[in-house]
């Protein structure tokens, strides 16, 4: 038996241990068993080392180039090159599906392993050693059970119906290579974080159902849920700045997002997860939007669903997603499974999620979150509708009506507009109540910076209303934050600590606080690269070797043309000098354009792009055709500030560190609380605020 047939047999192995815990882990909480509890656990170690033993299998086909395989021959070739071919891992329907499996299988067992073991009833009724349990070990069962689960599903599709693993009845020499779009680096790193968002999100939802199932509705599940949540969406959002990143380096459109529904589905659960990760701040501080909080979980989960879905199916025409396959009618049975018996279980416990209050005023911390959450679950069901319609209008009239982009920029810019506005305002909110003099007071600085600014770039020459309300709402969230960095930082300083260390102190005794601070300023830089990219100039040239083209503020000067060959491809680059305003150079472009000899009806451009300072203007050139006489065909990008996004992503990254990395522990003896500043001057300020 060869490697790749022992992890044919391990695919097999493993749905049979998956289905086998979740009939321990149900079986055993439900009779109160612990062996059988603890057998489940032992499962879940099994099942990791099953999947790995798979996914080494696979590696080694695609290292070794076993064409035998026609997942092999579909998606490498040998000329590829050894990191190309990790890529070809991920980068075809069968492996991408084996890779969310695998890691699921490794993230259960972390998951596992901190959840309390069952004790062992030593005399007494099993019932009552089983409520004397921590409500981490009554949950622990149906955790187990539910990742399971949905391992059983994954499982059962790349065992019975689509296995990577499937043999050739003849052996070719060569594969066909990976798809060329999918050569760049940044495949490397932007489909596997993806793939791991979306495979994350099923902890939280695992801890929702359980919870739901459990009768454990209170606040202990919700601390679990919020960690796995927000590694879920730190992954996410990740990878989506990664394919944005890739997009904007590949695509040849200038462009970093085009609302393609491969993208759409991707952000449609990062939208809900941010909902989540404020709801519960509510949840955990008032006891109230528990509905909420669910509902949340059990969405973002199957929007996660959803979007493995549609990529799988190929039913949505994109770059991204896979020609259509039979699996996706398998898909959809498990997304309807799932909707249909968790929104049952959801009616069956709503007595218990009865909230422990009422938002009290209109103004307050509360009322903050809940429009919050309504702008969040707007835009995603905006992004949904545009995706699915599509879909809907082909089933109805027989004719697919496609959504362009000027649907989503219309219906969601305002909407981000008002976010943004909100997030700026919603820290400075009191809980329960806000008097109108302190919010005025609060509101002040960060307003006139917004309105300072709208009327510079106002008087610069900047008319689009949409952009100049966006600027200054991305103004009064630095504004916002600022004010709430300085009390804390006043504050400290009053008690004798000097700059560096009161914030140092300030971040660490509060760094959930802070960090989401961090977070919101992140989303600040990517809004301004998004407006600023909209103010981008593009012109289609053609060139002769020495002659020069003016583009905006920016010449280029056209040298020739070069041929060069590379693994597996043949290609031609131009080369260009990039002159500044006054003629200074400031770098040498290379476009180029590549044919993969297994892909000749698909030219490849590489994008040359030079960012510049200080205006953090990018000069971007495609080589779209050339002619004879070496005269090449550009397409020549000048986008103004869209290195902010990436500046945001590194942000957005730190930011979401400081907000998990465990708080300080106040010091016996002290006056400072856990996780918060020093108080504030109440007299000063009118109301004590507590951080998010």
């Amino acid at each position: 038996m060869t490697f790749a047939d022992a992890g044919n047999v391990a695919l097999l192995f493993a749905f049979a241990v998956a289905s086998y815990g979740v009939a321990a882990s149900l079986l055993g909480a439900r009779c109160h068993l612990p062996e059988l509890l603890r057998s489940a656990r032992h499962a879940t170690l099994a099942l990791a080392a099953l999947l790995t033993l798979a996914a080494c299998a696979l590696l080694q086909a695609l290292l070794t180039h076993d064409f035998s395989l026609r997942y092999v021959y579909e998606h490498s070739s040998r000329a590829m090159p050894e990191l190309a071919r990790l890529t070809s891992f991920w980068g075809g329907q069968q492996g991408s599906l084996l890779l969310w499996a695998w890691g699921l299988a490794l993230l259960t067992l972390l998951v596992v392993w901190r959840l309390p073991a069952p004790a062992v009833s030593e005399g007494g009724a099993p019932d009552a050693a089983a409520r004397a349990q921590p409500v981490e070990a009554q949950l622990a069962p149906y955790v187990i059970a539910t990742l399971l689960g949905i391992q059983v599903f994954f499982l059962f599709v790349l065992g019975f119906v689509g296995s990577p693993f499937e043999r050739l009845d003849a052996v070719p020499t060569d594969g066909r290579g990976l798809n060329p779009l999918l050569m760049d680096p940044a495949m490397r790193i932007h489909p596997p974080l993806l793939l791991m968002g979306y495979m994350s999100f099923s902890v939280p939802f695992a801890f929702a159902l359980a919870a739901l199932a459990s009768g454990q509705v209170g606040r202990a599940w919700l601390r679990a849920g919020r960690t796995w949540m927000l590694l879920a969406w730190t992954i996410q959002g990740c990878g989506l700045l990664a394919g944005a990143w890739w997009a904007y380096r590949v695509l040849g459109w200038g462009g970093f997002w085009g609302w393609d529904p491969v993208e759409n589905v991707a952000l449609l659960p990062w939208l809900t997860a941010t909902a989540f990760l404020h709801t519960i701040m509510v949840q955990e501080r008032r006891g109230l939007l528990k509905v909420w909080t669910m509902a949340l979980a059990i969405v973002t989960f199957a929007l996660a669903i959803f979007g493995t879905f549609v990529v799988r199916s190929g039913i949505l025409t994109s770059v991204h997603s896979f020609a259509l396959s039979p699996i996706g009618p398998y898909f959809f049975g498990f997304l309807g499974v799932v909707l249909i018996g968790t929104t049952a279980l959801l009616l069956y416990r709503l007595p218990l999620l009865r909230a422990e209050g009422q938002i009290d005023a209109v103004l307050s911390r509360e009322a903050g979150f809940l429009l919050n959450n309504l702008l969040l679950v707007g835009i995603a069901a905006a992004v949904f509708w545009g995706t699915v319609f599509p879909l809907l209008s082909e089933a109805v009239r027989g004719v697919k009506v496609a959504v362009g982009p000027p649907f989503y920029q219309q219906v969601t810019g305002p909407l981000l507009v008002v976010l943004l506005l909100l997030m700026g305002a919603g820290p400075l909110l009191a809980w329960r109540q806000t008097s109108r003099a302190m919010l005025l007071r609060q509101l002040g600085p960060p307003a006139l910076v917004a309105a300072a600014v709208g009327l510079a770039l106002a008087l610069l020459g900047i008319e689009r209303g949409l952009a100049l309300v966006g600027a200054g709402a991305c103004a009064f969230v630095v504004g916002s934050v600022a004010i709430e960095y300085w009390h804390g930082l006043r504050a400290r300083q009053r008690g004798g600590e000097p700059a560096l260390r009161a914030l140092r102190t300030l971040v660490a005794r509060g760094r959930r606080r802070y960090g989401g601070y961090l977070v919101h300023l992140a989303m600040v830089l990517i809004a301004v690269g998004v407006l600023g990219s909209g103010h981008q100039r593009d012109r289609l040239l053609t060139l002769a070797p020495g002659e020069q083209a003016r583009v905006g503020a920016f010449t280029l000067a056209y040298d020739n043309l070069y041929e060069f060959r590379g693994p597996g491809f043949e290609g031609v680059l131009a080369r260009l000098q990039l002159l500044g305003p006054q003629g200074e150079r400031l770098g040498l472009l290379q476009p180029d354009r590549r044919v993969y000899r297994n892909w000749e009806q698909q030219a490849v451009s590489t994008i040359a792009i030079q960012t510049t300072l200080p205006w953090l203007q990018d000069v971007y050139v495609v080589l779209t055709d050339f002619q004879e006489g070496n005269r090449a065909t550009l397409h020549v990008y000048v986008t103004p500030l869209v290195a902010f996004i990436w500046l945001g992503g590194l942000l957005f990254l730190g930011g979401t560190l400081v907000a998990a990395w465990p708080e300080t522990r106040r010091r016996a003896g002290t006056g400072v609380s856990l996780g918060g500043s020093a108080p504030r001057d109440i007299a000063a300020a009118g109301a004590t605020r507590e951080g998010a």
